[in-house]
């Protein structure tokens, strides 16, 4: 395998499993969802190791910084290693409780049920 100096930032984000496919990093890329250092990145922008990316996943957005480059999908134990995440953790779970579940039958929320919801999510 040749020493790699720079990949394209659609090919690492495959290689790291941020994405299950490559057009789909492809895909994120153009619709903005890709950020290297704060600027939207096109799929064929070349990244470095030390690079920051910021990237919305299907799992959740993700901080993370570039420490190795790959640019073929291997084992995830593989890909771990190409990136630190600098993601912060998820809120707690009685957090997420209170962002407005309704009781199973309850009916259709009202308009000032929703207007609630809306100032409880922050909207």
């Amino acid at each position: 395998m040749p020493d790699l100096t720079a990949v394209r930032i659609d090919k690492w984000l495959w290689a790291a499993r941020m994405f299950k496919t490559r057009s789909a990093a492809s895909t994120a890329c153009s619709a903005g969802h890709v950020k290297i250092a704060g600027e939207s990145a096109k799929a064929s922008k070349t990244v470095k190791p030390g690079d920051l990316v910021d990237v919305l996943t299907p799992g959740g957005p993700r901080n993370l910084e570039i420490v190795a480059l790959g640019d073929r999908r291997g084992p995830a134990a593989v890909a771990v290693t190409l990136y630190l995440d600098h993601t912060p953790p998820p809120p707690p779970p009685e957090e997420q409780a209170l962002e407005g579940i309704r009781e199973r039958g309850a009916g259709r929320p009202t308009k000032k049920n929703l207007r609630d919801l809306r100032k409880l999510r922050g909207w």
